[in-house]
C-alpha cells in the first residue's frame, strides 16, 4: 500500500512539474498572444503582459508584437502622368490590431512585410500615374511666400494642387481599406525619397548647371552694372573735385596777379624808369632767346638802353 501511494505522490508530483512547466507562459511588455490548440484558435487573443496558464502539451501559444513597426519598402520605378520615370521610396508604419485575424490570415512578420510591400507599392503606382511630378515632390502646403522669386518666374509654376502630403495621405487611406482584413492597421505612409532614373537625372542636372550658369552670369551684369555705376560716381565726383580746384586756383592766381599788379604799379610810380628798364630786361629775354636775329632801326626803343650801356659817355656818367 505504501508503495502505491509513493508511485501515486510521483505521478502527482510530475503532472504538477509539467503543468508548471509547460502549463504557464509569460506575455512580455510590447507583446501579444494568441492560444492555438491543434493547429486551431482558441479563446481570445491575450493583450495584457503577465504570467497566463493554458493546457499543458495540447495548446501553443503564439507571440506577436503589440508595438508600432516599420516597413521599408524597395524602390520601384514609376512613371508620372507627364511621362517622367522617377524612382519611389516608400516607408511606412504599422501595427498588428487583430492578432488572431493576422495569425489566420498571415502567420508571421515577414510574410505581413511583403504583403505590405504588394498593398502599398500598388497603391502609390496607381496614384503616382495619376499625378504630375510637381505634385510628387512638393509640399501640399507649398507656398510662393518661402519659394524663391526668380525660380517661379523661371518655371512659371503655381502651387501644387495636391502635392505630396496629401498624396501621402490618399496612399494610407487606399491600403487602410485593404490592410485589415489582415488583422493589420496601417498608421501613415511617407515618401522616404524621390528620384529620378540615370537618363532623367543627367538632363535634369544639365539644366541645373545651365540655370547655374545663367544666375552667374546675372550676378555679373549686376556686378558690372554696380561697377559702372560706382565709376561714374567717382568720375562726377572727381570732375567736381578738379573743377572746385581750378576755380580756387584761378581765383588765387587773380588774387596774385592783382597783387603783383598793384605792387608794380607802386613801383612804376616811385621809379618809372627803373620799371621801364626792368620791363626791357623782360622783353630782351623772352625777344633774343635762342638763336633769334632781328634787324631794327637804331632808334628803335628797344636798342635804347643797350644804346645806353654800350655808349662810353653814358658808362662813364
Amino acid at each position: 500500500m505504501t508503495k502505491i501511494l509513493q508511485i501515486f505522490a510521483a505521478i502527482l508530483l510530475i503532472a504538477v512539474g509539467v503543468t508548471v512547466w509547460d502549463g504557464f507562459f509569460i506575455v512580455p511588455e510590447g507583446k501579444q498572444a494568441v492560444i492555438t490548440q491543434f493547429g486551431a484558435p482558441v479563446g481570445e487573443p491575450v493583450r495584457e503582459a503577465g504570467l497566463k496558464f493554458k493546457t499543458p502539451f495540447i495548446q501553443v501559444v503564439q507571440l506577436f508584437d503589440k508595438r508600432v513597426l516599420i516597413w521599408d519598402g524597395d524602390p520601384n520605378q514609376i512613371p508620372t502622368n507627364d511621362k517622367t520615370f522617377i524612382y519611389m521610396d516608400n516607408t511606412a508604419r504599422w501595427r498588428i490590431s487583430n492578432p488572431l485575424r493576422f495569425l489566420q490570415a498571415v502567420g508571421t512578420e515577414s510574410r505581413a512585410a511583403s504583403l505590405l510591400n504588394d498593398i502599398i507599392a500598388g497603391s502609390v503606382r496607381d496614384l503616382v500615374n495619376k499625378n504630375n511630378l510637381i505634385e510628387i515632390i512638393r509640399s501640399s502646403d507649398w507656398s510662393p511666400d518661402y519659394m524663391v522669386a526668380e525660380m517661379q518666374s523661371r518655371d512659371n509654376l503655381g502651387p501644387p494642387k495636391v502635392g505630396r502630403d496629401q498624396i501621402s495621405e490618399l496612399v494610407l487611406q487606399a491600403a487602410s481599406k485593404i490592410t485589415p482584413q489582415y488583422g493589420i492597421e496601417l498608421l501613415d505612409v511617407m515618401f522616404k525619397r524621390v528620384n529620378y532614373i540615370e537618363s532623367v537625372r543627367l538632363k535634369v542636372y544639365d539644366r541645373m548647371i545651365s540655370e547655374r550658369k545663367r544666375i552667374a552670369a546675372e550676378k555679373r551684369s549686376t556686378g558690372e552694372g554696380r561697377k559702372a555705376e560706382i565709376l561714374g560716381r567717382v568720375d562726377r565726383e572727381l570732375q567736381e573735385i578738379t573743377s572746385k580746384a581750378d576755380r580756387e586756383a584761378t581765383e588765387i592766381r587773380g588774387k596774385a596777379d592783382a597783387e603783383a599788379a598793384r605792387v608794380y604799379a607802386g613801383s612804376y610810380s616811385l621809379h618809372p624808369e627803373f620799371y621801364a628798364f626792368l620791363k626791357s630786361l623782360e622783353s630782351y629775354k623772352k625777344i633774343l632767346a635762342g638763336n633769334t636775329s632781328m634787324v631794327l632801326n637804331t632808334d628803335a626803343d628797344l636798342l635804347r638802353y643797350l644804346k645806353q650801356s654800350t655808349d662810353p659817355i653814358s658808362s662813364t656818367k
